[in-house]
């Protein structure tokens, strides 16, 4: 861990707002396959930071951010609004790092940090997909999550091109159904 960075659940402010735009950005112009394509238009990454701002505000997500001082450096989103049979589920998306600081522990924090926030939330289940290539398998390969298949050719690269996605899941406590 890197006691330096500081976690915090972001909400709907100009700032916070302008910051996480700034990061999809960049997470996309250096290849991360975050639904996006290169290049990444400045209102079109507000645009979904506001969207899902608005949806955290509402219940739906919690959107955590990783902080080096006041830079944020990363982030990740959990999904709460499942379907009515899947009360016990929550997702992980939006992982995002800035290039300069990944493996430096900020998104091992941001995981842990989602995890006990569903747990809290009553999540029973955690599922999530990375990118084959270039994603972030090899952190949930050693948080424990446990790797289902991938499907190949799921989305466009930033830049171009296919990649297939890798299914997890990490069971958080034995369900109670």
């Amino acid at each position: 861990m890197n006691a330096r960075f500081t976690i915090a659940t972001l909400s709907s402010q100009p700032e916070t707002i302008a910051a996480l735009a700034n990061l999809i950005i960049d997470t996309v112009a250096n290849g991360g396959s975050v639904s996006f394509m290169h290049p990444l238009a400045p209102e079109k990454a507000t645009a979904f930071w506001e969207a899902s701002l608005a949806a955290a505000g509402r219940g739906e997500r919690v959107i955590l951010g990783a902080y080096d001082g006041r830079l944020l450096i990363s982030t990740v989103t959990l999904l709460l609004d499942c379907p009515p049979n899947q009360p016990h589920r929550a997702e992980i998306a939006k992982m995002m790092t800035r290039a300069e600081y990944r493996g430096q522990g900020a998104a091992r924090m941001l995981l842990q940090a989602a995890e006990r926030i569903a747990v809290e939330r009553g999540k029973t289940l955690l599922t999530l997909d990375t990118a084959e290539d270039e994603g972030a398998a090899g952190l949930y390969d050693k948080m424990g999550y446990q790797r289902t298949g991938v499907i190949p050719d799921f989305a466009l690269k930033p830049h171009g091109g296919l990649t297939g996605t890798i299914i997890y899941w990490k069971r958080l406590s034995p369900p109670a159904y």
